[in-house]
């Protein structure tokens, strides 16, 4: 890539380019790793819930629906490859949680008006929605960086939230309470070079977000959370594109690892729970500690 030293990479910590929804690559590093387990808890804290999550075929939406449904929720999600959807939907089932997968695409107004409808239709009611699909683009400097690559940005990770938002909210508001957390990432945070449709896109989520806690906080808490480098594929890209190791991108974070995606489907969690039940507006880091 043009346009960026290579130390420059490295002092920046992989951009916080995984903060969306993308294949866990399996392989993260052992230290400090969060335990998971596969019983199904009929009477946890989200026992009767019903949790919308969008971009859920894979990586950190994958984990979120996979511990909403252990913590008793039922859980209605999409993606676009229906092969990976089936299967996680039935991967919950087998460990005796509800889940259902239907095909969506968040760029599209009619998917995402269907979506939300099936899951309010299927469940009856909506508690919980988790905006999380989203996409990324090799990264380019601004006068390389192709338009179509940056619509297709803007309309999947913001375009995408927005219209989450404006199906969902009514009926949280008719449920009369509840909690919606959006997608974004370090890099709306913070401006880094040559990811100017992600970051630009990820700054329009937070800002959407704040928007929405202002309009809605009475009723409903609207938070975003904003992940560092996690292990997805798409941090295998970063390694890729910028020729640098983990160890390399993880430097600058106190914690000198990547992080998991249920680490930070464990963060949502909690956004989405009682205990966080005087937090809105916020957009909260999930970053290893160094980079917020």
């Amino acid at each position: 890539m043009k346009g960026l030293p290579r130390r420059r990479i490295l002092s920046i910590g992989g951009f916080g380019l995984a903060g969306m929804a993308t294949t866990f690559a399996g392989k993260g590093q052992a230290q400090n790793r969060p335990q998971s387990t596969t019983a199904v808890d009929s009477a946890g804290k989200f026992a009767g819930k019903v949790v919308l999550i969008t971009g859920a075929t894979s990586g950190i939406g994958e984990a979120t629906a996979r511990m909403f449904a252990k913590a008793g929720a039922n859980v209605f999600f999409c993606g676009r490859r229906e092969v990976l959807g089936q299967q996680v939907e039935a991967s919950i089932r087998r460990e005796k949680g509800e889940a259902t997968y239907m095909r969506a695409d968040v760029r599209k107004e009619t998917d995402v008006k269907a979506f939300v409808d099936a899951c309010v239709n299927l469940y009856g009611r909506l508690d919980i929605a988790f905006n999380n699909a989203g996409i990324d683009y090799p990264p380019s400097a601004i006068a390389e960086t192709k338009t179509d690559e940056f619509d297709d940005l803007m309309n999947t990770n913001a375009r995408g939230v927005f219209l989450g938002m404006k199906y969902e909210i009514p009926y949280l508001l008719k449920t009369g309470s509840g909690a919606i957390i959006n997608m974004a990432s370090i890099g709306g945070q913070r401006a880094f070079p040559n990811i100017v449709g992600y970051g630009a896109s990820k700054a329009a989520v937070i800002h959407m977000t704040k928007m929405a806690a202002q309009e809605y906080g009475r009723t409903i808490r609207i938070n975003a959370v904003l992940p560092g480098a996690i292990e997805t594929a798409m941090l295998e890209r970063v390694e890729r594109d910028w020729q640098v190791t983990k160890e390399q991108l993880v430097a600058p974070y106190p914690i000198k690892r990547v992080g998991q995606p249920e680490e930070v489907a464990a963060a949502v969690l909690w956004l989405a729970s009682a205990e966080a039940s005087y937090v809105s507006g916020a957009a909260f880091n999930v970053d290893g500690g160094g980079l917020g």
